[in-house]
């Protein structure tokens, strides 16, 4: 039997905690902090555009992976009033096949990147009264209580 070969898609990627609290430090100074929601990691790529970062966003908000009255994972973010911490994070999309050095190719050039997770922030903030967030292109502390523990990867090309 002979497998064709499976040509890699980039999309954009978010890697979703479910968590207790979190928060992002850049030096000794906490910029970021969120009680009972969710910490986002988000990878930007080159080939994204508004309308995939839009369909992303609405099933962020809509994942129903809290627990209801009988501790089945029926309620959304919005149901408990959670809060969200989102990170721009382009490791996301390291690519270790060749080497022991991940290369970082698939990555969003920083400017356009940026101006897809300001996007995310801005419309994530519309619908969720706290959202906090990493500084792009820093070096940051993440700290976080993953409650569950429970953390799904989402890839737009399996979502949009």
């Amino acid at each position: 039997m002979i497998f064709k070969k499976r040509k890699r898609a980039v999309a954009v990627r978010f890697v979703v905690q479910r968590v207790n609290k979190a928060s992002v430090s850049v030096g000794e100074r906490t910029i970021g902090s969120i009680q009972n929601g969710f910490v986002v990691l988000v990878g930007v790529c080159d080939t994204d555009t508004y309308e995939i970062a839009d369909k992303m966003i609405h099933k962020l908000l809509h994942l129903r992976i809290f627990s209801d009255e009988n501790g089945k994972t029926n309620l959304d973010i919005k149901n408990v009033n959670g809060e969200l911490l989102i990170i721009s994070q382009f490791t996301l999309y390291a690519d270790c096949r060749k080497g022991n050095r991940p290369s970082f190719i698939n990555a969003g050039a920083p400017e356009f990147a940026n101006e897809i997770y300001e996007y995310i922030l801005r419309k994530c903030a519309e619908e969720i009264p706290h959202v906090a967030h990493g500084s792009f292109r820093s070096h940051m502390s993440v700290s976080l209580i993953n409650d569950g523990p429970f953390t799904i990867v989402m890839d737009s090309d399996q979502i949009c």
